[in-house]
C-alpha cells in the first residue's frame, strides 16, 4: 500500500545529494543568517530519506535504475 503512495523513484546518488542539501538548508535556521527560510531544507531532506519524490510521482519521472531486463 505504501509503495503505491510513495514509490521509490530516486537514484541513490540523488538521495545522498538531497539529504546533504536538506541538511545545509536546515542549518541556516540555527547557524549563519538564522533565517526561517532554512526550514525549506526539510523538503529535500525528507524526500532523500524516504527515497520518493511526490513531484516525480505526479509527473511520472523516475531517476532510479531499473531492475531486470
Amino acid at each position: 500500500m505504501l509503495s503505491r503512495i510513495l514509490p521509490t523513484n530516486e537514484h541513490p546518488a540523488e538521495r545522498i545529494l538531497r539529504v546533504i542539501l536538506g541538511l545545509v538548508g536546515l542549518s541556516l535556521v540555527f547557524f549563519g543568517p538564522k533565517t526561517p527560510l532554512g526550514y525549506f531544507g526539510l523538503i529535500p531532506l525528507l524526500t532523500g530519506l524516504v527515497g520518493s519524490c511526490p513531484l516525480y510521482t505526479l509527473i511520472g519521472v523516475s531517476t532510479c535504475t531499473r531492475k531486470g531486463p
